[in-house]
């Protein structure tokens, strides 16, 4: 009996739930930083979702590796200590 009641906790229509997301930014964005409000607490979790974001969602991923590199032209030892 229990795990029939789980079966359908699982099989749930989550449907109206990702409508509201799509049909309210200000909603998707709450969600959003909630989700990543619990990846920052913990690091196994963060590590599951860099990897999620890295193999399925490779134009995010992207975008993150080019916001990570430093601009080109620009070398980040200061200019008083030798840089070019």
């Amino acid at each position: 009996m229990k795990t029939e009641e789980l079966q359908q906790q699982n099989n749930m229509n989550l449907e109206p739930f990702y409508q509201a997301l799509e049909d309210e930014p200000k909603l998707l964005e709450e969600a959003f930083e909630i989700v990543l409000e619990m990846v920052s607490t913990d690091p196994k979790a963060a590590k599951k979702i860099a990897h999620l974001i890295k193999e399925d969602f490779h134009g995010l991923y992207k975008e993150v590796v080019a916001l990570s590199k430093p601009e080109q032209g620009q070398d980040n030892t200061p200019s008083c200590c030798g840089g070019h």
